[in-house]
């Protein structure tokens, strides 16, 4: 606060919920000192009893109180997309600038690209699908202690076989023991992370769901794990879980990069451009790359590479409605190319 003095300020905040299910409210402020620098200084949290957008602005004026800070001084606002944050009539950005016009209100860039990505993602049909086949694994999987037992017991068998065969390398920081996490798609890079590990733990998660199947308590939970696991050791399920690898490890590159705290956004138009050059170039030359990942992944688990000529045929769908495609066509066009082009 002697920092600040009495210059303006930016605020930015977040509310979310603790571990023992209390709503808070991280404040940052953000201003220039009196050497020239932007500055972002933590504040504190603070337990808010709702996150309606009255409940908040009466905290940010608790909190302003207690550190001698004026709402008149402020200069900006700077929330996620949530309606309670952003909202036209209603929402704290409004609240605030009722009382103060010049606290302009900016949408964080990285949230807003996080959320139009995942959203362009998952507006093809067969990724959409994708998607809601690795969120019902995760949650199987992660559905009780035991499953997470045999989860990680099963990876680690893997990876001391592994190592013995000079399958991976060893060093710090490498082959820790992890789990599936649940994406999110307003947590930047979750989807990327919960792909990564599908990779890795592709075998451990086969046999989780074998047990499921074997020894659930109910023949729905069976059935469920049934069906995932066959889905799982799908060609498809296969080339999307890769293609979004790809797509997203990109993408993920650029959040990264946008997360830096010496960032400027000179330099952040910059990487947005690189990222899309790298999108463009494994759109029109990363074919046959993905189909060489892909196919030796099919091979080492196991899982039937169809005839790239033969005709394709959707599942689910009736065979004389069927476009006369033939199956590269259809992973090459309608596939991987509709979701570079989405996302460029």
């Amino acid at each position: 606060m002697e920092e600040l003095g009495d210059e303006f300020f930016s605020i930015l905040l977040d509310d979310y919920r603790d571990v023992s299910t209390k709503e808070q409210m991280a404040v940052t402020l953000r201003y220039v000192d009196k050497r020239g620098c932007v500055v972002e200084r933590f504040v504190g949290i603070k337990h808010v009893t709702s996150t309606s957008a009255l409940s908040l602005k009466n905290a940010i004026e608790d909190l302003f109180s207690t550190h001698n800070l004026s709402i008149s001084r402020l200069r900006g606002q700077g929330y996620d997309g949530a309606s309670n944050m952003q909202g036209e009539f209603n929402g704290l950005k409004s609240l605030i600038l009722q009382e103060n016009e010049c606290a302009y209100y900016v949408h964080c860039f990285a949230h807003q690209l996080q959320l139009v990505l995942v959203a362009l993602a998952k507006n093809h049909f067969h990724i959409a699908d994708f998607f809601a086949l690795v969120s019902n694994i995760v949650n199987v999987v992660g559905a009780s202690c035991k499953r997470h037992d045999v989860l990680r017991e099963n990876r680690a068998a893997q990876i001391i076989k592994a190592f013995s065969l000079d399958d991976i390398a060893s060093g710090k920081g490498l082959n820790q023991e992890t789990t599936l996490s649940r994406a999110s798609d307003t947590r930047w890079g979750s989807h990327y992370g919960t792909l990564l590990r599908v990779v890795t733990m592709f075998n451990s998660v086969i046999d989780v769901l074998d047990v499921v199947v074997e020894d659930a308590s109910s023949s729905d939970q069976k059935l469920e794990a049934f069906h995932l696991l066959k889905g799982m050791q799908f060609f498809d399920f296969v080339f999307n879980l890769h293609l979004m690898k790809s797509v997203l490890g990109i993408t993920n590159d650029l959040l990264q990069a946008l997360q830096r705290k010496d960032q400027d956004i000179v330099n952040a138009m910059t990487q947005v451009q690189v990222s899309k050059q790298r999108l463009q170039s494994m759109r029109d030359s990363g074919w046959s790359s993905l189909m060489d990942e892909v196919s030796a992944f099919c091979r080492d688990n196991n899982i039937d590479v169809p005839s790239m000529e033969s005709l394709y045929v959707a599942q689910g769908r009736s065979r004389h409605r069927a476009h006369e495609k033939i199956i590269s066509h259809h992973y090459h066009f309608k596939v991987m190319n509709m979701v570079f082009n989405r996302q460029l």
